[in-house]
């Protein structure tokens, strides 16, 4: 059976937050999760959305997601989307339920015009990144993801006038 890819629905909201506390168990940051499935439902289906979802439905079960966002290259002066969280669940991989959401992804640049479908990996993931050279995506040696948070982000904003 081929998966059917489709935008999440508010009735997915239960879902998308199991498969993230899977994500997050997988990549070993479960510890990390504060998220509720109530701000879940806000971003994603409140009355101005700024993040997005499609799911994977399998024999009509939630069986992955990939959740992401427009960016925007000066550059390229363009848009471009910013693939978040991408995960299929174990017993579900291998019948192409990632490639389809990349896929739609990619469709979406195509159709949109945006010249660029970005995201991060864990440099541990070996299979994830063995995926995401199989799809075309080129590693880009060089950049070091930065972040501020919690603490950090009082910190910096106090340095500001």
């Amino acid at each position: 059976m081929n998966p059917h890819i489709r935008p999440a629905r508010p009735e997915d909201t239960a879902d998308i937050f199991a498969l993230i506390g899977e994500l997050a168990s997988y990549e070993r940051l479960a510890h990390e999760v504060d998220a509720t499935p109530e701000m879940i439902a806000a971003a994603l289906f409140g009355p101005d959305p700024k993040v997005h979802a499609e799911i994977a439905e399998l024999h009509g079960e939630a069986a992955g997601f990939a959740l992401w966002f427009y960016s925007f290259s000066t550059f390229r002066g363009r848009h471009g989307i910013w693939l978040e969280d991408l995960y299929v669940r174990p017993r579900h991989r291998g019948r192409g339920l990632g490639k389809a959401l990349m896929g739609a992804l990619a469709k979406r640049c195509i159709a949109e015009g945006l010249p660029r479908l970005e995201w991060s990996v864990l440099d541990w993931n070996a299979p994830a990144i063995g995926f995401y050279k199989e799809q075309g995506a080129e590693l880009m040696d060089g950049w070091t993801t930065c972040r501020v948070t919690d603490a950090g982000l009082w910190r910096l904003a106090d340095q500001g006038l």
